[in-house]
């Protein structure tokens, strides 16, 4: 499960500001965390304050390269089989660890495709206007670590309300 915060709408003109990633499984203890320096001079004060970071702050993070290298070897020795990525909006979080990945490491161990939660729960339910967000535990901070564990929280009580799943 990952969730990313920006500074705007898209990768490249826009930079991560960070991401939080979490193995899904029971005890939820597998955790990942990145703060990367930006990569563009662009950014969007109110979507950067969603953060919580300054943009001098966001100076000092780690250059991207590393933080997208330490991700693919956390995710390599943590990931067995192949690996899913899931998220509550993938349609915005995809974009950006997609596009560091290629861009900074040259391939993304997630593949070409992601899984939306939302629209997951929504299939299982059979309706389109249902969320799944009563089902986190953790609440949501915009900490990206916290949001992902609130997430990962909700995928493991849709495998117990039936959704056919392995986190082996």
């Amino acid at each position: 499960m990952v969730d990313i915060e920006s500074d705007g709408p898209i990768p490249g003109d826009f930079s991560m500001v960070c991401f939080g990633a979490i193995i899904v499984e029971p005890e939820l203890n597998r955790t990942f965390y990145g703060k990367l320096s930006p990569i563009s001079e662009r950014f969007i004060p109110e979507a950067l304050a969603v953060s919580g970071f300054t943009r001098d702050e966001c100076l000092t993070f780690d250059a991207p390269k590393d933080v997208m290298l330490r991700f693919q070897a956390w995710l390599a020795e943590n990931c067995k089989g192949r690996t899913l990525f899931i998220s509550d909006n993938n349609g915005f979080d995809w974009q950006f660890i997609n596009w560091y990945f290629h861009h900074f490491v040259g391939k993304n161990p997630f593949g070409f495709s992601s899984t939306n939660l939302g629209s997951l729960y929504k299939g299982m339910q059979k309706d389109t206007f249902v969320s799944f967000k009563h089902l986190r535990k953790t609440k949501h901070t915009h900490n990206p670590v916290d949001d992902a564990r609130g997430n990962a929280e909700a995928l493991l009580q849709m495998k117990d309300l039936g959704l056919k799943i392995s986190f082996s």
